[in-house]
């Protein structure tokens, strides 16, 4: 499977970096959908089955500790990766995030959007 085949959702409602991390995964070639918000990403994952969720914990309306937990509840993302993008570092943060079910736990402010594609290519190469 190509990368253009992989679907990557990418949930945040910074648009700044959405537009970065647009530019970055579509430079490698990977197949991109983004939503603004928790609601949106659940639609979207209700609709479609996606190889990665990028899952951003501070949005307004429902935080990204929430959307994890439906999306694990009504099984939205069976065979999924999914991964936390936040600028939340805390351990408790960290320790909160992978306990509910995430794969890995990225603080943005540690890595470059480059490095992050990186790290998704490396977990869809398993």
């Amino acid at each position: 499977m190509s990368n253009k085949d992989k679907k990557i959702l990418l949930v945040d409602d910074d648009d700044f970096l959405l537009d970065m991390y647009s530019v970055k995964f579509k430079e490698k070639g990977f197949h991109l959908e983004i939503a603004h918000h928790g609601l949106e990403a659940l639609e979207k994952l209700r609709r479609g089955k996606f190889e990665v969720i990028l899952l951003d914990i501070v949005m307004p309306s429902i935080d990204g500790f929430d959307i994890l937990r439906k999306i694990k509840k009504e099984k939205l993302a069976e065979g999924s990766v999914i991964i936390i993008l936040t600028n939340l570092g805390q351990r408790e943060d960290i320790d909160k995030g992978l306990a509910l079910g995430a794969d890995d736990y990225i603080v943005k402010a540690h890595f470059t959007p480059s490095e992050v594609v990186a790290k998704v290519k490396t977990f869809l190469d398993r």
